[in-house]
């Protein structure tokens, strides 16, 4: 398993932008699956998007056309940008990663298949 650091979270208004970030110390993200989940108090994890490791992405609907995820060039960094954020998107939100040999994003993303998960970093959309 990896050790998975999120940064990136804050408070911002509602119409605003935020990029979260997925490392893992001392390691490279290029063979794996990443995933962005959330949770918001008093409900259950979702999936946000996945990217796998051909850079083949997956979104929830609620988050397409406002949401990107991305690798940097040296693979070490999966970003999550986020723009035109609303109130509903306040949660937790977490990474997390695996190997996705023989798998796809679109088959791991929504039942959260990922081995490796990272400690959550708090977004608040409020005005």
């Amino acid at each position: 398993q990896l050790r998975l650091v999120e940064s990136g979270g804050g408070v911002v208004q509602p119409g605003g932008s935020l990029r979260l970030s997925c490392s893992t110390p001392g390691f490279t993200l290029g063979p794996y699956a990443v995933g962005w989940y959330r949770q918001a108090p008093g409900k259950e994890r979702e999936e946000v998007s996945c990217i796998g490791s051909k850079d083949d992405t997956y979104y929830r609907d609620s988050v397409k056309g406002r949401f990107t995820i991305s690798r940097d060039s040296t693979r070490k960094t999966v970003y999550l940008q986020m723009n035109n954020l609303k109130p509903e998107d306040t949660a937790v939100y977490y990474c997390a990663s695996d190997p996705d040999v023989y798998r796809t994003v679109q088959e791991m993303c929504p039942g959260a298949d990922f081995g490796s998960w990272g400690q959550g970093t708090q977004v608040t959309v409020s005005s």
